[in-house]
């Protein structure tokens, strides 16, 4: 009985110190670490300007010099090869990659967007830098739901992965600048989301 209550400790403090798929949780990321925050017109803050942009938030929540490298009109592939040149530039700790929005506007297929995402992927494993996805929304009957392609890939590369709640925000009228980009609050609160997430993750501390 005892070796079995010795062996069940083990197995919860092994649970709590690994992530998804038995990976070592990060140490969290103390306040100065830059950070990039790779995207389109929704990581630049298009409906808003760039000191109320996410990253503006994200930075101001966490303590973290957050490096806006949101390109609006950016496709995943177009975004991604922009990559390579501002991780030489900043050197960040961590890549938050919130690509893939303007590839379902224009109706790309499902593979365009895994293989522009990839190209991130492998840049970013290539520099040794740890990379986190942020799921895109799409419209559907229901309203704006994340697109299950994003948690899909990331799951099957071992990545981890995080939904900053879009869908849910564009659907409060007072949270949006137009239809498919947020407003300054919106923008805080979709901060605000994605601290919590990478919290979870273990780049936040509790």
């Amino acid at each position: 009985m005892r070796r079995l209550l010795i062996a069940g400790l083990v197995a919860i403090a092994a649970a709590l110190v690994t992530g998804c798929g038995g990976k070592p949780r990060p140490a969290p990321l103390p306040a100065g670490t830059t950070i990039l925050a790779l995207g389109d017109s929704l990581t630049y803050g298009t409906g808003a300007t760039p000191e109320t942009s996410y990253p503006a938030f994200l930075a101001a929540t966490t303590g973290w010099t957050v490096v806006n490298g949101g390109v609006p009109g950016d496709t995943a592939q177009q975004g991604c090869e922009r990559m390579p040149a501002l991780v030489a530039e900043h050197q960040p700790a961590l890549i938050l990659v919130f690509l893939g929005g303007n590839d379902i506007l224009r109706r790309r297929s499902a593979g365009a967007i895994t293989e522009g995402l990839a190209a991130c992927v492998h840049s970013a494993q290539a520099d040794g830098k740890p990379l986190v996805l942020l799921a895109v929304p799409s419209f559907g009957i229901t309203g704006f739901d994340d697109v299950p392609l994003f948690a899909e890939f990331a799951e099957g590369r071992k990545l981890p992965w995080l939904s900053p709640g879009l869908g849910k925000l564009l659907r409060d009228d007072a949270l949006r600048a137009d239809a498919i980009h947020l407003n300054a609050d919106g923008y805080r609160a979709l901060a605000a989301n994605v601290a919590r997430e990478l919290r979870r993750l273990g780049y936040v501390a509790q």
